[in-house]
């Protein structure tokens, strides 16, 4: 399955957030990988439909994780 990770800071007030998009699994499955990368990386986040959402700029540690994970990240 292909993701797609960015930093974002548009609308969040100069916050720098990693968004994970293209997650086409259901809604227990990815709740379970936010838990998982939230633990990993030591920080906050959340899910929106199917976008995970985690704060700082995570993007390079996010990518690895997914790797390992089995996902082809872009």
């Amino acid at each position: 399955m292909k993701v797609t990770v960015t930093m974002e800071t548009a609308g969040r007030r100069g916050k720098q957030v990693s968004v994970i998009r293209g997650i086409t699994h259901n809604p227990q499955v990815i709740e379970k990988l936010e838990k998982k990368l939230k633990t990993q990386l030591g920080t906050g986040g959340t899910v929106k439909g199917k976008t995970i959402e985690i704060q700082g700029d995570h993007v390079d540690r996010i990518k690895k994780i997914l790797e390992k994970e089995g996902y082809e990240v872009k």
